[in-house]
C-alpha cells in the first residue's frame, strides 16, 4: 500500500482514510489529521516496511510479503528496498534515516524467502511487478 498517491491497482492509504480519491496534497484535506496520525501508527509498526518501492514513493509492505521482497529483491533498484524510519530530534525536528537493503532482514525472512519459489513471489508481489518501469 502506498502512503499516498495512489499508482495503478495499489491503494493508497490516505485515500482509504479520506473515503475519496485525492488530487494534490493531503495535508489541506478534512482528513489531513487523521491521516497524519494513521500513516505516522504505520510507519512506527514493527511488521510494517516503511520503503520506496513503488515509483520512488512512501510504500508500506507486511511482513508477510517480505520473503517474496527478498527473492525477487534483484528485480527492484536496491535503494527502493531501504527501510527508513523517522528520527525525532530533541529539538522537535525530525529526519528520515535509512537501513540499507538487505541489512534489515532477519534470519527468518532470509530463510523463508530460500523456501518461496519465484512464482509464488511473483504471485504475492503482482501489482507491484504489474507496473510500468
Amino acid at each position: 500500500m502506498l502512503e499516498s498517491s495512489r499508482r495503478g491497482t495499489i491503494p493508497s492509504l490516505a485515500d482509504a482514510i479520506a473515503g475519496e480519491e485525492l488530487v494534490g496534497n493531503w495535508w489541506s484535506h478534512a482528513s489531513g489529521k487523521r491521516i497524519f496520525a494513521a500513516t505516522r501508527a504505520v510507519r512506527d509498526a514493527d511488521d510494517v516496511l516503511v520503503c520506496r518501492l513503488v515509483d520512488g514513493k512512501i510504500t508500506f509492505v507486511h511482513a508477510r510479503l517480505w520473503p517474496a521482497l527478498a527473492r525477487l529483491a534483484d528485480q527492484f533498484p536496491p535503494a527502493h528496498l531501504a527501510r527508513l524510519h523517522e528520527v525525532h530530534g530533541g529539538n522537535g525536528a525530525h529526519r528520515v534515516a535509512q537501513v540499507d537493503y538487505p541489512d534489515w532482514l532477519d534470519d527468518a525472512t532470509r530463510a523463508a524467502a530460500q523456501k518461496i519459489g519465484e512464482a509464488g513471489a511473483r504471485d504475492a508481489l503482482a501489482a507491484v511487478l504489474a507496473l510500468p518501469a
